[in-house]
């Protein structure tokens, strides 16, 4: 049941809808601007489930802000000094939409591993290899990987799945001078948020960007950032090598699902109550233990 703090589809009648995502529904507010609302739909394996995870846009939104700025001097991203309130007074909007840059998002996602878990582990089990490159061998699930792999993924479009491509199959897309700024920003940026994390006791496994170029051809960090959507959140305490661990992320929400007879089409089963709340609560530490806020 959709609790009435949870946020499936926003309505603003008085701006262009030009995108409802996954998770973010995007209006076109003028020539060089969009506003930008994170609902609190779930996507997992590439499919919007029908229940609402209540508060989940809101802690995506406020991460994802804390990152913007933690990163700003290694990176411009796609935030503007406008205020939502410029757009709308409404409160559910408040902590959960922003006014961003109109850019040209690139046609990849920018995918970070640091451990073997997930299709890495998979791809690992029968190549062993991740996106071709060769892996030293006897790695078990969830190791520690020798260094930061930058694995990217296409963008698939709803109802089919993303795909994991080599760093040629990326060249081809981006070219080969961008395509080694976004693998070498990508990298910076993890290495970055993974000493700051662990700090805080959180281990991020892996995690995705997206980037936007501009007019002028320069590189934005769009979207979101390190969140529980985007990334693996292991707590540092509970990982073990060779364990499924723990996570503060949409794992698990996904360890759930697979435990269903479900084909990972649309549409997706309902979630049960203590499903939802549980997933509610680890986005929330996840927040808390990051921004130091919940």
């Amino acid at each position: 049941m959709t609790s009435p703090l949870s946020l499936y589809h926003s309505h603003l009648p008085k701006h262009r809808l030009i995108a409802r995502g996954k998770v973010r529904d995007i209006y076109e507010l003028d020539d060089q601007h969009l506003l930008m609302v994170t609902t609190d739909r779930l996507s997992a394996f590439d499919v919007v489930l029908p229940d609402p995870i209540p508060g989940k846009g809101e802690v995506l939104t406020q991460i994802s802000l804390f990152w913007f700025k933690r990163f700003q001097d290694v990176i411009p991203n796609h935030l503007t000094c406008r205020d939502i309130t410029e757009i709308s007074t409404d409160p559910a909007l408040a902590q959960r939409a922003v006014i961003v840059k109109k850019l040209k998002p690139l046609p990849i996602e920018a995918i970070v591993r640091g451990y073997l878990i997930g299709s890495g582990w998979k791809d690992y089990q029968a190549t062993g290899k991740v996106c071709g490159i060769d892996l030293p061998k006897g790695l078990v699930l969830a190791s520690p990987l020798p260094e930061p792999l930058f694995t990217p993924s296409t963008k698939a479009l709803e109802g089919s799945h993303d795909e994991n491509i080599d760093f040629a199959q990326a060249t081809a897309l981006l070219g080969e001078t961008l395509a080694s700024q976004v693998r070498d920003i990508s990298l910076t940026l993890y290495r970055q948020a993974t000493d700051y994390a662990l700090a805080r006791g959180i281990i991020i496994a892996d995690t995705k960007f997206e980037f936007g170029l501009d007019d002028n051809g320069h590189l934005h960090l769009i979207d979101e950032v390190l969140t529980p959507d985007s990334s693996r959140f292991w707590p540092q305490d509970a990982y073990r090598a060779g364990h499924n661990p723990p996570s503060f992320d949409k794992q698990f929400v996904r360890d759930y699902l697979e435990t269903l007879d479900w084909n990972k089409q649309a549409p997706g089963p309902t979630l049960p109550p203590i499903i939802i709340e549980q997933t509610a609560q680890r986005y929330r530490e996840a927040q808390r233990r990051l921004t130091g806020n919940s």
